[in-house]
């Protein structure tokens, strides 16, 4: 099925183009399995989203929230996108921008958590 969507990937390209400092930052630490060794790709289509990050081997989502994620509709969104992708075998982190800025080993150290509590379940 991959490579029949050419919507999804032409948007996946644009996303990638357009990313947020905060998304480059975080990219320069998970890209070419810098973390963990896992591989994760960036802006992946999964149904109607887009994951910010994903590494496919275990299943793992890691969305970067600027401060467009603060609204009683946007949380909303969040929480049925983040069902949508759980229903489907994801597990999702969710950092903040600032965090991002202001701490970026905190931030890996989150999804590093998130990879060994996977590991174990």
């Amino acid at each position: 099925m991959r490579g029949l969507r050419i919507h999804e990937t032409n948007r996946a390209r644009q996303l990638r183009r357009t990313q947020t400092e905060a998304e480059r930052r975080l990219w320069r630490r998970l890209r070419a399995r810098g973390l963990s060794g896992l591989k994760f790709v960036r802006q992946e289509p999964i149904g109607p989203y887009f994951a910010d990050f994903l590494c496919r081997e275990i299943g793992l989502v890691v969305e970067v929230d600027g401060a467009t994620h603060t609204t009683e509709d946007e949380l909303r969104h969040d929480e049925r996108r983040e069902n949508f992708l759980r229903a489907r075998g994801y597990r999702v982190v969710r950092v903040v921008n600032d965090d991002v800025y202001r701490n970026l080993n905190g931030v890996v150290e989150t999804i590093l958590a998130a990879i060994t509590q996977g590991a174990k379940s």
